[in-house]
Parts: C-alpha cells; structure tokens; sequence
C-alpha cells in the first residue's frame, strides 16, 4: 500500500499536479486500496481538519503579514543603504551589500524567495553595472536568500516544531549559529571572488555617515532582537511573539518610516492570506498522507534499517541527510518535512539524537534545495528577474553551495553549535 501511495504521488506530479493536490488524491487511492483493514472514506477530511486545528499554526499568517508589512513599509531599501554603508569598501562591495541585506532581511521576513526578490530586483542591475559578472550577481542572492528561512524567524521551522512536538523558541534560537557561519563564509566567498575577478569597490563611508544609516535602518534591525531578546527572556510565547511583530511592523510603516499607507493594507492583507493559505493547504493534505505512512508502520522499518546500518547518532545523521539532500533537490522544503518527517521522526529518541538539532538539520538540509542546479526554486526566481540564464546562475552559485554543506556537515558532527544557546532558553 505505501508503495502505491508514493508512486501515485510521484506519477501525479511528474503529470503537473499541484504538490498538495497530488499528496490528497494519492491518500484517497491509498484508503481505496488499503484491504487488511477498511477505512471509511470520510476520514480523509476529517485527517486534513486535525493537520491544521493547532494552536501554534497561528505563527505561520502572522510571521507572513509582520514580513510582508516590513517589506512595503520601506525596509528594504534602508537595509540595502546600511549594508553598503558599512561593507560598500570591501573589494566585491556589492556582494558584500547583498549577504549583509540579506542577513538583516532575514530577521525580518523569514522566507527565502521573499528576499530573494526584494534584494534581487534592486541589487542584480547594480552588479552588472558595476562589472560583475552574471553568475556572481545572482549566486550571491541566491545564496543570501538561503539565510531567510535559518535566521529568525522561520516559517520551516515553525512547522517542523509542530510535527515534532519541540519549542519553537528554542528552535529559532539553535538558527541562530549556523546562520552566522553560513553568513561568514559567504563574505569569505565573496571577498575571495571579488580579489580573483579584479571587482570593484565604493568609496568608504565616514563614520558620521555609517550612523546615519544604522539610524534609518534601525526600526527594521530591530526586529529580530524584538524576536530573540522576547523568547529568550520569556517576555512573550512562541505565538504572542508573531502577534507582536504584527503590530511592531505596522506601527514602523506608517507611523516611523511612513511609506506604508492605510489604502495599501487590504491588499497587503490578501497577499499575506494566500500565501499563508498555500502553506496551511499543504499542511492539512499531508494529514491524511501522513496517517497512511503511520498506519503502514514505515517509521518502524525506517527504525530497523537504520540500526541495522549503525547505532551511532552522527553516523546515523549522515545517512539521514544523504537521503534528505536528494530529496530536497526533487521537492521544496515544507512539502518534503510534512511527507517524510513523520518517518524521520521516530529515529530521534531510539538513537539520543536532540530533537532540536535534528530539526535544525533538517531544515537547513532541505533548504539547500533551494539553490542546487538544476532545480532548485531559487535559481528559477532569481534567473527571471535577473534575467540570468540558468547555466550561468547554476555555475555562480556553486562555491556558495559547497560551503552551505560544510555548514550542515559541521552541525551534524558538533552538536552544541546547534543546542547551546537553546539550551540558555528558561
């Protein structure tokens, strides 16, 4: 039966069907065909209800409409200004611009493909006409987009800590590190790029006027701290938090940076709506593909073959991304957490793996699928509005790619670079 129900959820998307659509009619064949114990078809709507009736899952609208306000309110080109005041003297500056916006943007928006557009659209025209080539241009907003999803706060993240029963606090917090090191090797990457290929760089900006800019951009930089600083010290619940980003961002639109206007908010409001409802969507049509997984007891043999590879947590890790990374090149992130975690998922007791370095290994793991050539979403996003062909974009975006994977290789052999600073979490 669970063979039937994955070769009809791949057959129906290789045909053109939508993700979520393909995950509910593969689960109706699944019951239809399922013969040692009959299920009344009504349990299908009934599964879709109860993988969307939680609490928690309110985050998920309110992080969208907090990103989306920020986003129209004037944030980005504050950041962009900020960024290049303080690294725009850097051989490759524009590059540098690029990672550190999306650094900031990233505590702000939480989605990748958001900051992909709003640092692509500004910042891809400036490099090439400053002399960088295409492939540099887009890989490295390729790249800096990756940190959306990573950094709080995080939309993946969110889910994976509904599916896993685990704080999402303390999961925005172990996002934290690895950011960072993804973050630094990029710089690394650029400055290394930029030296080879002879790039050039912008005037230094004098202290006064890095002050200036820092002044302008604050109320954007302030919300992530608003985010960490909440959780951590206990000021607000994972929920209350994503609530009080709303008003915050409201409030810097209209009444601080003034760009955001009150007619602008329905629309604003619907954007948020559909993009929360596509994700919502696909979490209630993985109820019913999820029971059918269980009920088929998958995670039991998922269990029993990888112990019987190894009883080492690290190892076992190892394996488990192995599979996840070609997942993550077939399939976006929340559609491959919802399909298979809960397979994954009971691997995390049996072999004292920390559940919240394995969600944040997951996470990070599937969100390199973002940007792996020839698939990746991120390179079909960036290339359009870039107008990059893919081979090009596919190329620059490599060196980024190989470090992204150090990055995950290092949380999995280290643990505390993703479970310490949680771990200060009261």
């Amino acid at each position: 039966m669970v063979a039937l129900l994955f070769a009809a959820f791949l057959l129906l998307i290789l045909i053109g069907i939508d993700v979520g659509l393909s995950m509910i009619l593969s689960a109706w064949l699944g019951i239809l065909a399922k013969t040692e114990r009959a299920v009344d078809p009504i349990l299908l709507p009934q599964t879709m209800m109860n993988g969307v009736s939680f609490y928690a899952l309110v985050q998920i609208p309110l992080f969208i409409l907090a990103g989306d306000l920020m986003n129209r309110g004037g944030v980005t080109a504050r950041l962009i200004d900020w960024s290049q005041s303080l690294v725009g003297h850097l051989r490759g500056s524009l590059g540098h611009t690029a990672i550190m916006t999306n650094m900031a943007m990233a505590g702000v928006s939480g989605s990748a493909v958001a900051d992909a557009i709003a640092t692509g659209k500004p910042l891809i025209p400036a490099m090439e006409r400053a002399g960088y080539g295409k492939g540099f241009a887009g890989g490295v907003i390729v790249a800096g987009a990756v940190l959306g999803p990573i950094i709080p706060p995080s939309i993946p993240m969110v889910v994976y800590a509904q599916m896993a029963n685990v704080s999402v606090g303390k999961l925005f917090l172990a996002g934290i590190v690895p950011g960072l090191l993804l973050a630094a090797g990029f710089f690394a990457i650029c400055a290394l790029l930029a030296r080879t290929r002879d790039y050039p760089t912008l005037p230094r900006v004098a202290l006064r006027g890095r002050l200036r800019a820092t002044g302008r951009a604050a109320w954007a930089l302030a919300m992530p701290v608003i985010i960490v600083l909440g959780i951590r010290f206990g000021l607000f619940t994972d929920t209350e938090v994503s609530a009080v980003v709303v008003v915050y961002a409201l409030a810097v639109g209209l009444l601080v940076y003034r760009d955001l206007r009150l007619r602008e908010l329905p629309g604003i409001a619907f954007e948020s709506a559909r993009s929360s409802a596509t994700i919502l969507f696909l979490l209630a049509a993985a109820g019913p593909f999820s029971w059918l997984v269980a009920e088929s007891q998958v995670d039991r043999h998922a269990v029993a073959l990888i112990r019987a590879l190894t009883d080492d947590p690290v190892v076992a890790l190892l394996w488990i991304n192995l599979f996840l990374l070609v997942v993550g090149i077939l399939i976006e992130p929340l559609p491959a957490m919802v399909i298979f975690l809960p397979a994954l998922l009971p691997l995390v007791p049996v072999l004292g793996i920390d559940p919240i370095q394995f969600g944040t290994v997951v996470v990070i793991n599937l969100l390199l699928g973002l940007l792996t050539p020839p698939v990746g979403m991120l390179l079909f996003v960036v290339a359009n509005i870039g107008r990059i062909p893919l081979a090009v974009l596919s190329r620059g975006v490599l060196p980024f790619l190989a470090w992204a994977v150090v990055v995950l290789m290092l949380i999995i052999v280290f643990p505390p670079l993703t479970t310490w600073l949680p771990g200060q979490m009261r």
